[in-house]
């Protein structure tokens, strides 16, 4: 190979490594519903198919005020009292994966 050609196929390859590695980057999902009997349900995980189990669920009023807060059990999951009025539900993931759904959004 070339002298001139080595660097920018460095360039290249290197460029190509990094992308990979993010694409098997894992996202968090999470998911509420309601149950029907003034309790609600909430699942989290991650795309790579690990649990997030132990992963924090912040609810909160439109003022901002905590309502409940407790933690995904070993399967991803957490059931709740649900609040009157409107809400937020909050996972926080960990590493910047976090995930808020409106209460208007709960079916």
């Amino acid at each position: 190979m070339n002298k001139r050609m080595v660097i920018p196929f460095l360039i290249v390859i290197m460029t190509v490594l990094l992308l990979a590695g993010t694409a098997f980057a894992h996202a968090v999902f999470f998911q509420c519903w309601n149950n029907g009997d003034g309790t609600l349900s909430c699942e989290g995980g991650y795309t790579d198919g690990s649990s997030a189990a132990g992963a924090t669920v912040n609810v909160t009023d439109d003022g901002g005020a905590l309502l409940f807060s407790g933690k995904l059990d070993k399967s991803g999951e957490l059931r709740f009292n649900k609040p009157s009025g409107d809400f937020t539900v909050t996972l926080d993931g960990g590493a910047g994966h976090s995930v808020i759904i409106n209460s208007k959004d709960i079916k």
